[in-house]
């Protein structure tokens, strides 16, 4: 699979955790547990990380940025799976938890499709890209995590 159609459908696989994240956000039973306020959380930064190098075209930053972010995901997703019905047995947090896993296993199967080779080989041929604020892109401020407002 070509960067390009990685990001493409990597993106569309990230609408529906933010769909997710927005049901989990406004649920009244998760509220007052830190662990489960983690998974909204956990989208919101992961999506959100991936927005400016989407935004900018730059597949090879999107889709570093996005695999850094997946063992996150895939804890979060777990997480929620496993305990959802300690707040509430209702067919939605059912749905929402078989929706996250969709979501990790969806970007597994693309990271395992993706041309590493042609990924690779766009970042050689940009080594100097800068991202949207002027920085590196290899700049190590890059992996801080966006606190959700």
């Amino acid at each position: 699979m070509s960067p390009t159609e990685a990001v493409s459908r990597s993106n569309t696989v990230l609408a529906h955790a933010w769909m997710v994240r927005t049901f989990l956000k406004h649920a009244d039973e998760i509220q007052d547990n830190e662990d489960m306020l983690d998974v909204p959380r956990t989208l919101y930064d992961s999506i959100r990380a991936v927005e400016p190098a989407f935004q900018r075209g730059d597949h090879v930053d999107f889709l570093r940025r996005l695999r850094g972010k997946l063992p996150k995901l895939r804890r979060a997703a777990q997480h929620f799976n496993t305990h959802f019905r300690e707040f509430s047995p209702h067919t939605n947090y059912e749905m929402a938890a078989a929706s996250l896993l969709g979501v990790v296993g969806h970007l597994e199967e693309i990271f395992a499709a993706v041309d590493w080779n042609e990924v690779a080989a766009l970042a050689q041929a940009n080594p100097g890209r800068k991202t949207a604020d002027g920085a590196s892109s290899t700049d190590p401020l890059d992996d801080i995590e966006i606190p959700e407002v």
